[in-house]
């Protein structure tokens, strides 16, 4: 005799093409009937207008079928019950529990130009490479450059009834960045702190993640809204601060440290960028913006110094031509190894309206 069980664990095996998962985990399937070795299947999808109805409607009858001792499969579709949210256009977004991650690493410094969007793309695709399931998001609102730095061209947004689908780079990093909605990639983002606050938590909301081991956050430079934003809203594995060799550069990052400790996330560490240049020609190594300072901050704050990454001409070359995924930097392999040592998991919630 054909069991309820077996039917529903049959059906797990058939998932929503957007959302990356199966429809009873989902709570697609309202309900399952059997009548001797007829099986009558109860579909309800969570928007009224479910693009892939008929996909769905083939796949269960296929899928159900191949179950022993089951002869003939009926597939009833209900519409969405009349308390429940109807996911839509006009009621867009609210998949974060749709999406599962592990560890979430800030990427920080108090001052700009420092290199934080290449530490944030380094650390994506080193961790890509041992084979982690990676996103980005590019919480630097007015200064988007993680896009230019994963794409050669602009990518296409898709769009779902429920979400944002983010674009995926050539390696399979998932990347999010308002510079993505925007019809021309100079348009200015010209916006008060709250509305950049508000960016921020919808990227989440609305934008489908799915599973993830590492999503990393590429933060504006300051200790204002944004990086707040970030802190207070998602439980932080960490945050990795970026400075250089300047003394200037290095007061500046304490004061993001300093930010960090009061909100109670933990830092990992430093990396030192553009610590120096090494002479292709003889290998001898030249301190172009003075003698590091990353020692000294690393000391004041008790953290380690994870790497001194040097100046390289090829990792700009690649980043421009949107091939960061191709940078070879032996230097950042301690990074990613005490990355994967000292974060802990964790359980990514619901953004606070």
């Amino acid at each position: 005799m054909v069991q309820k069980v077996a039917i529903l664990q049959a059906l797990r095996s058939v998932k929503d093409p957007e959302l990356e998962r199966d429809i009873v985990s989902l709570n697609f399937i309202a309900d399952v009937k059997i009548e001797e070795n007829n099986v009558i299947v109860y579909f309800r999808p969570d928007t009224a207008k479910c693009p892939l109805l008929d996909q769905f409607t083939a796949e269960i009858k296929r899928t159900v079928s191949q179950v022993e001792g089951v002869q003939k499969v009926d597939v009833v579709i209900e519409k969405p019950k009349q308390d429940e949210p109807v996911n839509s256009e006009e009621q867009f977004g609210g998949v974060q529990d749709l999406n599962h991650v592990k560890k979430v690493i800030a990427v920080m410094s108090g001052k700009g130009g420092v290199g934080k969007s290449l530490v944030t793309g380094l650390l994506a695709v080193s961790l890509r490479r041992k084979g982690y399931r990676v996103g980005i998001l590019d919480a630097d609102i007015t200064g988007p450059s993680i896009p230019k730095m994963f794409f050669a061209g602009r990518p296409e947004i898709s769009y779902t009834p429920r979400a944002i689908l983010p674009p995926v780079s050539s390696t399979g990093i998932k990347v999010m960045s308002i510079n993505l909605l925007l019809k021309n990639d100079d348009d200015a983002i010209v916006w008060r702190g709250p509305l950049v606050a508000k960016a921020i938590k919808q990227f989440w909301t609305d934008t489908l993640w799915a599973d993830l081991d590492y999503f990393i956050v590429d933060l504006p430079p300051g200790t204002s809204d944004a990086p707040l934003t970030v802190m207070q809203s998602l439980p932080m594995s960490g945050i990795l601060l970026v400075t250089s060799p300047q003394g200037l550069a290095g007061m500046v990052v304490r004061k993001a440290a300093n930010m960090a400790t009061q909100i109670g996330v933990p830092i990992l560490g430093i990396v030192e960028n553009m610590s120096f240049f090494r002479a292709p020609d003889t290998g001898n190594e030249y301190e172009i913006f003075g003698p590091s300072h990353a020692d000294e901050t690393a000391n004041a704050l008790e953290i380690p110094v994870l790497a001194r990454l040097p100046i390289d001409s090829n990792i700009a070359i690649l980043c421009d031509q949107g091939k960061v995924e191709e940078c070879q930097i032996p230097e950042f392999n301690a990074v990613t190894a005490w990355i994967e040592k000292v974060t802990p998991d964790c359980q990514l919630p619901k953004m606070p309206a």
